[in-house]
C-alpha cells in the first residue's frame, strides 16, 4: 500500500518545489507524474496494480466534476458583466482544441482508443473519466491524455499569448482555462486573481461544451 502515500507525497513535493522555483516546469502535477512514473518503471509495477492501489483517489474524481460548478458560481458577477466575451472565448477555445485533437489523431493514424480519448482531452480529467463510458475510450487513457493536454497547455500558452500580444487578464485566463483546464488554471492564478477567475470560467465552460458534444454524438450514434 505504498502507492497511495507515494502519489500524495509526490504531489506535495511538487507544490513545495513550485513555491521555491518559479518556473512552469515546476508544476505539481508534472512533478508527481514523473516521480510516480519513475517509481513504476524502476519497480516494474504494472499499471493495473497501481490503479487498484490508488482507487480512493480515483473515486474523488466524481465529486470533482460537481465541484466545477463552484468557480462558476463564485465568479458569477464577473460572468454577468462580461458574459458575451467569456462565453464566446471559452466555447471557441474548447472547440478549437477538440478539433485540433481530432485532426491530430487522424493525421498520426492513431488507434481507435487514442482517437476517442483525445476527443475529450480539452476537458478536465474528472469529466473525461465520466465521459469515457459514452465515448468508448479507456478511462485511464482518457484521463492521462487530459492531464498531458493540461500540462502542455500550461507550459506553452502563457508565453505564446505574451508573444502574440495578448495581455488582458480576462483574455489570457479564458484562453488558458478553456484549453488547459485545471492545470492551466493553477498556472493562470499565478498571474493574478482576474486571470485565475477567467481561467476557472473557461475550464467550466469547456467541460460543459465537451459534455454536450459527446452527448450529441452519442445520441446520433444511437439512432
Amino acid at each position: 500500500m505504498i502507492w497511495l502515500p507515494l502519489t500524495l507525497l509526490a504531489f506535495v513535493a511538487g507544490m513545495l518545489l513550485q513555491l521555491r522555483v518559479r518556473s512552469p516546469l515546476a508544476n505539481p502535477t508534472l512533478v508527481a507524474t514523473l516521480v510516480v512514473l519513475a517509481a513504476l518503471l524502476l519497480s516494474r509495477t504494472a499499471y493495473p496494480y497501481y490503479h487498484a492501489q490508488v482507487q480512493p483517489l480515483t473515486e474523488l474524481l466524481a465529486p470533482a466534476v460537481v465541484a466545477l460548478a463552484v468557480p462558476l458560481y463564485q465568479q458569477r458577477a464577473l460572468l454577468a458583466r462580461q458574459w458575451q466575451a467569456l462565453l464566446v472565448g471559452g466555447m471557441l477555445g474548447t472547440a478549437v482544441g477538440m478539433g485540433t485533437d481530432t485532426l491530430l489523431a487522424r493525421a498520426l493514424h492513431l488507434g481507435h482508443a487514442a482517437e476517442r480519448s483525445l476527443m475529450t482531452a480539452t476537458a478536465t480529467s474528472p469529466v473525461t473519466v465520466q465521459l469515457a463510458q459514452f465515448t468508448g475510450a479507456p478511462a485511464e487513457l482518457a484521463a492521462t491524455l487530459a492531464v498531458l493536454s493540461g500540462l502542455v497547455g500550461a507550459l506553452i500558452l502563457p508565453p505564446l499569448l505574451t508573444r502574440l500580444g495578448v495581455r488582458h487578464p480576462l483574455a489570457r485566463g479564458i484562453a488558458i482555462g478553456s484549453v488547459a483546464h485545471g492545470v492551466g488554471t493553477a498556472r493562470a492564478r499565478e498571474e493574478g486573481s482576474i486571470t485565475g477567475a477567467a481561467s476557472s470560467i473557461g475550464m467550466g465552460l469547456g467541460a460543459v461544451l465537451v459534455t454536450l458534444v459527446v452527448a450529441l454524438l452519442a445520441g446520433l450514434a444511437a439512432r
